[in-house]
């Protein structure tokens, strides 16, 4: 069975977890990384520093994961797999998970952490392990879809090389676009459509 049904009871700790994480990121892009404390993220969210200890390790953490909320992914999650036909490759099915979830929010919440993370070194380890979760989420995804029709390492192939393809358009090195951007006078710019289909061609017929 794809993405067991969560529990009311752990819906309800994604939920605190994801509050906490949101303020943190939004205190941190209004104040800066040094501009606040754990205990002004707990008494904005409306919960207790215990709560908070109870997910984060750290503010730097909690900011992190700010950057990649999910609103509603259960429901999220069930949409993609509803959709897809039968014999949907693991390719067409990262392509659609990819197209859902990199919107002009998510991609403009990741760019402002990395910016964020360029100016304050303690974040930059982060940055990783955002990545790398959203990777590991996606080969997780990708693991259930396929099931033995394909081997382990396939997957694991396929989600590094597209995650590891958007490491240079969140933190600029690429000039790519995102959703709602306008060029100026960029040019030499392509928009992220574009190069998501130019990543999945490659994949597809190679290089």
């Amino acid at each position: 069975m794809l993405h067991d049904k969560l529990t009311l009871r752990d819906k309800k700790k994604e939920a605190t977890a994801a509050a906490l994480a949101e303020t943190a990121f939004e205190l941190a892009l209004e104040h800066g990384l040094d501009g606040f404390i754990v205990d002004d993220v707990v008494k904005k969210a409306g919960y207790s520093r215990r709560t908070f200890a109870n997910y984060f390790s750290c503010k730097e953490e909690a900011v992190a994961a700010g950057a990649v909320t999910v609103k509603n992914e259960e429901e999220y999650t069930a949409l993609l797999f509803a959709s897809l036909p039968p014999d949907t490759t693991p390719l067409d099915m990262l392509y659609r998970l990819m197209t859902m979830q990199l919107t002009k929010d998510f991609l403009l919440k990741l760019r402002r952490f990395v910016s964020l993370a360029k100016g304050y070194p303690t974040l930059e380890p982060y940055s990783l392990s955002i990545l790398h979760r959203l990777q590991m989420a996606a080969q997780q995804l990708l693991a259930e879809f396929a099931g033995e029709r394909y081997p382990a390492e396939y997957t694991h192939l396929l989600a590094g090389a597209v995650y590891g393809a958007f490491v240079p358009v969140l933190d600029g090195s690429m000039n790519v676009l995102l959703p709602g951007e306008e060029p100026g006078d960029q040019t030499d710019a392509i928009t992220f459509e574009q190069y998501l289909n130019s990543t999945f061609a490659y994949l597809r017929n190679g290089f």
